[in-house]
């Protein structure tokens, strides 16, 4: 049995390492996971594919993570409100499209003792990262604030939950994050090999005991992470939802509990030996619901 990940390019994915460890802890070693790099043009081609015996499932990564929609029998609710899929999942001769990013997300951010029930969250950017984000975390109820530099981008979030706009400039980043418990980066700022950049606007204070969370993991410590606690706040990177997503996907294919540690640990292990500049909601083969677009 083979599962896919489809997009273009994919040299720097981390999801095969993850899958194949994954798939080998729990016994499934006649499966694969392996990378099909598909352009643009032979998308509808890969789906027919994908269709086969052969093939329990795939992951989608950018940039077809919306342009697969028409291609699929159906949307699971998240999946059709985020306007993304980065699952695929095979059910009684129909392939159905999921998006494992909102929960993976919000499952990352319970493991770090993130409560966002009734409380302001400030998201900076308004793209495809964005809307997985809203998703999580309006679901969780959270009051959500988007900053970002095109008004209607961040109007259409609108599509996803209900959300409060406000402008890039530095009275937009105070007004956003004032009283915010949680500010999260869905922008690819800061991104390896950019790491002097950061999402944060300069000389704007961030918000007393805010918990700062960047999607992007590479750099392991990103300059938005790194200031935030250099600031006495509590921060992390997107790699935890990376691993949760993709745990999640995991389980949607096989039935099986994801061995989420050893998913991580192979995770680390190619971005101790490379630098992917990606980020969670940008690879995200499960991993995100496409470029921020910012």
């Amino acid at each position: 049995m083979k599962i896919a990940l489809l997009g273009y390019p994919l040299s720097h994915s981390l999801s095969p390492a993850m899958h194949t460890a994954a798939l080998a802890h729990v016994g499934l070693r006649d499966w694969q996971y392996e990378a099909l790099p598909v352009e643009a043009s032979r998308l509808a081609e890969a789906v027919e594919r994908i269709r086969g015996e052969e093939f329990a499932g795939a992951n989608v990564t950018v940039p077809h993570k919306e342009a697969i929609l028409p291609f699929l029998d159906g949307l699971t609710p998240v999946a059709q409100a985020i306007g993304a899929v980065n699952t695929l999942v095979k059910r009684d001769g129909r392939l159905l499209g999921h998006n494992t990013d909102a929960a993976g997300l919000l499952a990352d951010l319970q493991r770090l003792g993130v409560d966002l029930e009734r409380r302001r969250v400030c998201l900076i950017g308004a793209g495809g990262v964005a809307r997985a984000a809203v998703a999580a975390c309006a679901g969780a109820g959270a009051q959500v604030r988007v900053v970002a530099r095109r008004r209607e981008q961040a109007v259409a979030l609108e599509q996803v939950n209900r959300v409060e706009v406000f402008s890039w400039t530095r009275l937009g980043f105070r007004q956003a994050s004032d009283h915010c418990a949680v500010v999260i980066n869905c922008t690819p700022l800061g991104m390896a090999p950019h790491v002097d950049e950061t999402a944060w606007m300069e000389d704007v204070s961030p918000p007393p005991y805010a918990f700062f969370y960047d999607m992007i993991y590479n750099p392991p410590e990103t300059r938005f992470v790194r200031e935030a606690r250099q600031a006495g706040l509590s921060a992390a990177t997107g790699l935890g939802m990376l691993v949760e997503q993709g745990a999640l996907a995991f389980e949607l294919w096989t039935g099986q509990t994801a061995p989420r540690a050893l998913m991580r640990e192979a995770a680390e292990r190619v971005l101790a030996s490379s630098r992917p500049p990606l980020s969670p909601a940008a690879e995200s083969e499960g991993e995100g619901a496409g470029g921020s677009g910012d």
